[in-house]
């Protein structure tokens, strides 16, 4: 009876040792994947929030009372080598590695393709699953384009608002969509004898609404998981002082910011099985906000109901922003 009372204990501990190493080989396994993910989307996003902060403002003045403007806007981000690439090593994963190498540079979403491939091996359901995936190619992009819309509105007190959309444009396996809304409130109300050629000063609030969906070559571990892209869920804002300076009948405007932005994203893994919902939940815990300072120069000439505008934001990023403007 004792004896058969031992064995049933030790059957039960090697029973629940096992389930509980299984448990902890997919965790493990998610974690190695937040490393991947991470590493791939992340400068996608730095960059996706910052060109989300270009582009607001041609001039410190203020709108007409009830003027409306129609802009068409190009952005051009271009992006640096060290954010094209990221090193890694077999000390960055525990339930795989990097095949025939101990370390490696892999692209992040603006890099190129790679042959590196992982491989590794899982505990699952009473069984050992040996597995291999190709690192993610990124879209190979040192250049980075970006079009929207924006309409502003002058509004009582020397205040504008204006809002802005891309709807959801693909390209190159690449899903993108923008909305936003900013306010833009003048100073130079507030001073005596302030000419319209003087320089002028303001300052801005924005909130924009940015979201990438990447796909990429499936990864897929049998039985547990099979993803197939990622999406990046940005918010962003923005808070800018800007001053300008036109000059009498030259049609020429020159205009300067310093801001500082906050933002948050979020990543969410397409795809199925089993291990996508703990993977999802633990990219959420993920900590993503991020505050920057950028500045902006920019040159403008208005001709008529017209104005053509450039403008340069400096930052983590460079980003070069065309504009054209009518006023109604």
């Amino acid at each position: 009876m004792k004896n058969t009372l031992k064995c049933t204990a030790c059957l039960v501990l090697f029973c629940a040792s096992f389930s509980v190493k299984a448990q902890n080989d997919v965790g493990l396994f998610i974690n190695d994947m937040l490393k991947v993910a991470d590493d791939f989307a992340s400068p996608a996003a730095e960059a996706a929030t910052f060109q989300s902060g270009a582009g607001w403002f041609t001039t410190a003045k203020s709108l007409d009372l009830w003027q409306v403007e129609i802009s068409v806007h190009g952005n051009a981000l271009f992006v640096p080598e060290d954010k094209r690439t990221v090193a890694i090593s077999n000390d960055n994963y525990q339930t795989f590695h990097i095949q025939g190498a101990t370390a490696a540079d892999i692209p992040t979403g603006f890099g190129g393709t790679t042959d590196v491939i992982f491989e590794g091996q899982i505990q699952f359901l009473g069984q050992t699953e040996d597995f291999t995936f190709d690192a993610i190619d990124g879209i190979d992009k040192k250049m980075v384009a970006h079009p929207f819309i924006q309409a502003s509105v002058g509004l009582p007190y020397h205040t504008d608002l204006s809002v802005r959309f891309l709807p959801e444009t693909t390209i190159d396996d690449i899903s993108v969509s923008t909305y936003a809304v900013g306010l833009k409130h003048n100073f130079n109300q507030y001073f005596n004898f302030s000419r319209p050629t003087d320089f002028q000063f303001a300052a801005l609030i924005a909130y924009s609404k940015f979201d990438v969906l990447y796909e990429y070559d499936p990864i897929e571990l049998e039985r547990i998981v099979k993803l197939h892209d990622i999406e990046v869920d940005a918010d962003l804002w923005l808070f800018q002082l800007l001053s300008s300076k036109s000059f009498d009948n030259s049609g020429w405007e020159f205009l300067a910011a310093v801001g500082v932005t906050n933002s948050n994203f979020n990543y969410t893994m397409g795809g199925s099985g089993v291990a996508l919902a703990p993977l999802n939940n633990a990219l959420g815990t993920l900590d993503n906000n991020e505050k920057e300072f950028k500045g902006d120069l920019g040159i403008n000439y208005n001709f008529s109901d017209f104005t053509i505008s450039s403008a340069l934001s400096v930052g983590k990023f460079y980003n070069l922003n065309l504009g054209l403007h009518f006023r109604l």
